[in-house]
């Protein structure tokens, strides 16, 4: 089945070359196949000819393109050639070439010494399919298995998650030498994954792991250059309530978070069910920030010292509590209620999945569906 993305790579083109990065297997090639077959000069990487021509003979590289005579070029999986980046930058420069420069690993280029290209190129992201993108989107298949396209598509979801993960310790962990030990590294990834969409502790999580402190922080980021999952910052700019300073850690689909954690089914009326929920309704705003473009709009999470929390922040126009329960109620509100005291923020949200929507004031409580259409439909940011 093909699914209709939603990002658009002739406009991010339109006026710049664009790095574009994400995790493996989230649609890259296929979205590049999809949306520029036809119109752009390919380059894949993982061609073993290609791949050869490209590393003996930089030369080779920009004589092709010149020939082609197009004007956007894409470079798949540039993460394995970082030198081409001096060629793109040149090409870029001299002829007025816009690269397209598809890439899952930012550690791989920047261990290379990689030219980042001073400005001339921005940086767009690919994630696992949104709910927006899925005909007859089924929640609990999403929570269980998440949603990268060769997964959350397939007749064997399981195997296929399975492979993802242990693909991903040999193939980006082990095979590019990221850590000295893996079997510290494997346990790093079950204890982060148990705490997803928690508070870090890298003290704890390091005693848990048997190793030091800057091995647990290595690791992490280590995680963050892979695509394999990003940090989501405190909100600090609290004046009648002093915020933590603590950040959270999403891995960046609910299916590699679940396998990593070993859970092998998700319960309903369970706290995971409601954690997964939770990191299903960050995944999906993450997404839509990037898609349209508003980079500049921080996703954050606000928590005072007090214990009064708001799942998640979205610049200074949205506030959004996430409940997975099918019946709430104003009670629900107190930590929306404790932030709105800042008169800071335009819109407060309470999503779960009770169908009933309620406003009480300032306040909406609305089902999730109805809250990620509207989102996707841009009605809930300027």
């Amino acid at each position: 089945m093909l699914v209709s993305r939603d990002i658009n790579l002739l406009h991010l083109l339109a006026s710049k070359s664009h790095f574009l990065f994400g995790a493996r297997l989230t649609g890259k090639s296929t979205l590049v196949d999809q949306q520029l077959a036809g119109t752009a000069k390919i380059i894949d990487l993982l061609n073993p000819e290609i791949f050869l021509r490209a590393s003996t003979a930089p030369t080779w590289f920009e004589r092709v393109i010149r020939h082609s005579g197009k004007q956007i070029v894409v470079v798949d999986e540039i993460q394995r050639l970082p030198e081409l980046l001096n060629s793109v930058q040149r090409l870029i420069t001299s002829h007025g070439i816009r690269f397209l420069l598809t890439g899952s690993s930012v550690r791989k280029l920047r261990r290379g010494g990689a030219n980042f290209l001073g400005g001339r190129a921005r940086t767009a992201h690919l994630f696992p399919l949104t709910s927006s993108e899925i005909p007859k989107f089924n929640l609990t298949r999403y929570l269980h298995f998440g949603g990268l396209p060769s997964v959350y598509l397939s007749q064997n979801p399981s195997g296929e998650l399975a492979d993802y993960v242990f693909s991903y310790m040999r193939d980006e962990v082990q095979a590019e030498g990221l850590v000295r030990n893996l079997p510290p590294f494997t346990r790093f990834l079950q204890t982060m994954a148990l705490a997803n969409g928690e508070l870090l502790n890298f003290t704890n999580m390091a005693n848990d792991c048997h190793v030091a402190v800057k091995s647990v922080r290595s690791y992490v980021q280590i995680l963050e250059d892979t695509m394999f999952g990003a940090l989501l910052l405190p909100w600090r700019a609290s004046q009648r309530r002093k915020a933590i300073a603590t950040a959270k850690f999403y891995f960046f689909d609910t299916g590699v978070a679940r396998v990593l954690s070993g859970i092998k089914k998700i319960e309903r009326h369970s706290n995971l069910y409601g954690k997964s929920f939770e990191h299903f309704i960050w995944m999906e705003l993450r997404a839509y920030l990037s898609y349209r473009s508003k980079q500049l709009t921080e996703l954050t999470f606000w928590r005072s010292r007090q214990g009064h929390e708001v799942d998640f922040l979205v610049g200074e126009e949205l506030a959004i509590e996430v409940k997975a329960s099918s019946s709430v109620s104003p009670r629900d509100l107190k930590g929306l209620r404790m932030l709105a005291d800042e008169g800071i923020f335009k819109k407060f949200y309470l999503v779960s999945q009770d169908r009933n929507a309620q406003k009480h004031g300032i306040f909406t409580l609305v089902h999730w569906q109805s809250f990620l259409t509207e989102l996707w439909s841009d009605k809930l940011l300027s």
